[in-house]
């Protein structure tokens, strides 16, 4: 199965964490890392006086179950130096989003697939559609025409 994943990082070297997890990801058992997006500079969202975020996105292929890609995900955080505290919007040194798995849905404390906020940040759908154009998630609709929708405001290259 396809599976598709957020990354974004606005603490220490953000561009070099996300490329970190990027690797990271690429070189983990049972993924093949297919597609990744150019890297995004994002003003930040919820608390104030924080970096900028570089985010992305990336494709990969496998036979694991969403739970277990996200574990993966959750451990290629905690490598980087991630501690879950239960703060949203806050500054993070490594953040993966598990968006979408083809032909999956969850809803559990742990996983809810699609994300439930996937429609609603640009920040994730341009660099998602920029890789995955022809994508279309459940409740969401064609990827292309969500990006479009929301605009590019607030986003830029990473330079």
């Amino acid at each position: 199965m396809k599976a598709y994943i957020a990354l974004g990082a606005n603490l220490g070297d953000p561009a070099g964490q996300v490329r970190a997890a990027l690797a990271a990801l690429a070189a983990a058992d049972g993924l093949r890392l297919v597609a990744q997006s150019s890297l995004y500079r994002t003003a930040p969202m919820g608390l104030p006086g924080q970096g900028d975020y570089c985010n992305a996105a990336c494709v990969v292929d496998t036979a694991l179950t969403p739970e277990a890609l996200f574990a993966i995900l959750i451990g290629i955080e905690r490598s980087a130096g991630r501690v879950r505290d239960g703060r949203r919007w806050g500054p993070r040194v490594l953040d993966l989003d598990l968006l979408h798995c083809e032909g999956q849905t969850r809803a559990t404390a742990e996983l809810t697939l699609p994300h439930p906020e996937i429609a609603k940040r640009n920040f994730v759908l341009v660099p998602l559609a920029e890789i995955a154009p022809e994508l279309v998630v459940p409740g969401v609709g064609s990827v292309i025409e969500a990006s479009a929708g929301l605009g590019r405001e607030g986003l830029a290259i990473w330079e």
